[in-house]
């Protein structure tokens, strides 16, 4: 195919051959979320339909094995480097030019099916995402295309992967956009339509229904009840934040015992263990709890648990969907701490589905009102996927796409924006990328902060500027004003450490009149410079120094050496080069 596709980028306008790039990165990212489901789908049926898994207590071991399996395939076979998350997709186009190493393209393929297939508590989305976007990436960089085309490639191979894995392109594309915080203009939607449709293709062509998560029946709205969906949405907000910060702190914790790899996987495999004892519906994705729930059927969550036959009336099972909810953020940093691969997209699900059957179920119960749980189920999945990712457009086309129908727009657009707002108002990023902007590695949504991340300093140092000694005398001043086509002098000692500045304006009398000066030296006429960048200043704090010195020129420095001087005319060419660069269409 790449035979093909070299001969069109010969004959084609660059235009139309984005747009075939776009379609083979779509069609590729599909093929690999049917890839990851598929395996998932047969790993979990091969594990748990055989007679040597008969008894539950095998299948509660079932997860210590996949997070051993996965470390050995990560330490064996991909040199002990993975990718977890979407923190590394936004690190990637913010710092790496968009450049994803070439292993994600299967890495993920050959770990996260183990993990979840064998009973982790995670998801496959965040897998099949990184996945897309490798792909996108690296089928750019092998017809060396520029930074903006690399990145919009990136972009579609995310949008097929979302699209393919609920069969829902229009997702797909929002995901993309508020997810990942591109800049995108209107020419390049197209490429990501085109990439997201067909991803969402080939998913239907080969998934059967079973496999992916989708729902047929849903009770007709009634906007009596949107009272209700607006005390939803605020739930799922708050909801929203106690998962992300349950699930970091747990993740974290697992991840940095400072004890051996086996005994860590051996910790947080019986950690695992004890939770799907009691909460079987931790066993991995849990899709099909949901499913149930959404269906009616919240007794199917008790099957297998070793509380089945203590939960006896409809109070009490409603306190036990409450407490699995609480702990599914547990489970889930357990599995990825302890080792294993996933994310947490699928979690968000299955959490925002058991909040609004909870809320729908009390309020039945204790007859305040009469609410259709299926809906309420269907809502609150929206409702925590746009405050754990402040995704509402994402949240709200995803329910309404793989609910077949937009009946449930409007409380779908109560629910997700209430969360998003209660969500963002306590946490002003989403749990991928609070660190990372805290860092200042990527940017916050800001345009400009967006450009001045992907700047790199040692390309704006200017270093043709005449150094002069704190003991040179005003001849020796004189001498490098003739041979230097700078009106600023840095003054250094013997070891290079910067003292000051001197500034042609401020000396031109004392040159002009240089006999009365003879005894002078620089250290005597030199001024301190208003302020000093060092190497390891990140590029908004180096625009901030500008702006509070008002300077045009300020000396950057390496640990007390002089280093160079940043421009501000520079800066400022070299934002605009780089805002063009990164307009993607």
């Amino acid at each position: 195919m790449h035979v093909w596709l070299v001969l069109l980028q010969k004959k084609t306008s660059k235009k139309n051959f984005i747009f075939l790039l776009a379609v083979s990165s779509g069609l590729c990212a599909g093929f690999a979320a049917v890839i990851l489901k598929t395996a998932v789908h047969f790993i979990f049926t091969l594990a748990t339909e055989n007679k040597y898994t008969d008894s539950k207590y095998i299948l509660l071991l079932l997860p210590m094995l996949g997070i051993f399996l996965t470390y050995f395939i990560i330490k064996r076979i991909l040199g002990g480097k993975l990718s977890k998350g979407l923190s590394p997709i936004h690190f990637s186009i913010a710092q790496k030019s968009s450049d994803i190493p070439s292993e994600q393209t299967y890495a993920q393929l050959i770990t996260s099916p183990v993990t979840v297939g064998l009973g982790g508590s995670a998801g496959l989305e965040a897998p099949i995402v990184i996945t897309g976007a490798a792909l996108g990436s690296n089928l750019a960089k092998y017809f060396r295309l520029n930074y903006a085309e690399r990145t919009l490639l990136l972009a579609c191979g995310v949008a097929a992967g979302i699209g393919a894995a609920f069969n829902a392109p229009i997702a797909g594309v929002l995901f993309t956009i508020e997810v990942l915080m591109l800049d995108i203009s209107t020419a390049g939607f197209i490429p990501l339509l085109i990439a997201s449709a067909s991803g969402a293709l080939i998913s239907k062509i080969i998934l059967d229904e079973g496999t992916l998560l989708s729902f047929q029946q849903q009770q007709p709205f009634d906007y009596s009840n949107v009272p209700y969906y607006i005390i939803l949405g605020g739930l799922a907000g708050l909801m929203s934040i106690y998962h992300a910060k349950l699930f970091v702190k747990v993740e974290k914790h697992f991840s940095k015992l400072k004890i051996h790899p086996y005994l860590r996987m051996i910790y947080a495999g019986l950690a695992l263990a004890l939770m799907i004892w009691l909460f079987p519906t931790l066993f991995g994705e849990g899709y099909s709890s949901i499913k149930s729930l959404a269906s009616i059927h919240p007794e199917d969550v008790l099957k297998n648990s070793l509380l089945q036959n203590e939960i006896t009336n409809e109070w009490l099972l409603l306190f036990f969907i409450l407490i699995v909810m609480g702990v599914k953020a547990i489970a889930t940093g357990i599995t990825l701490g302890g080792g294993g691969n996933g994310g947490n997209f699928a979690p968000s699900l299955f959490v925002g589905s058991y909040l609004g059957f909870i809320y729908a179920k009390f309020i039945n119960l204790t007859h305040i009102g009469k609410v259709p749980e299926s809906n309420f189920t269907l809502v609150g999945m929206a409702g925590v996927l746009s405050g754990l990712y402040h995704a509402p457009l994402t949240a709200i086309f995803l329910i309404a796409e793989i609910t077949g129908g937009y009946s449930l727009m409007i409380p779908l657009m109560i629910v997700a924006s209430i969360s998003y707002f209660v969500s963002k108002s306590i946490e002003h990023y989403s749990m991928d990328t609070k660190e990372l902007i805290a860092s200042r590695k990527i940017h916050s949504g800001n345009k400009d902060e967006s450009v001045l991340v992907t700047m790199k300093m040692d390309k704006l140092i200017e270093t043709n500027f005449v150094i002069l000694k704190s003991t040179d005398n005003i001849s020796t001043l004189i001498q490098a004003i003739i041979a230097s086509e700078r009106n600023i002098f840095p003054v250094t000692d013997q070891n290079k450490k910067l003292l000051g500045i001197v500034l042609l304006n401020d000396v031109k009398n004392i040159i002009f009149e240089q006999e009365k000066h003879v005894d002078l030296q620089i250290k005597d006429i030199m001024k301190p410079f208003p302020d000093i960048i060092h190497l390891t200043d990140d590029m908004i704090s180096v625009v901030e120094k500008f702006e509070l010195t008002d300077s045009w020129n300020l000396p950057v420095v390496d640990k007390e050496v002089y280093i160079g001087f940043i421009s501000k005319s520079k800066l400022f060419s070299s934002y605009r080069g780089e805002l063009i660069s990164r307009t993607l269409g």
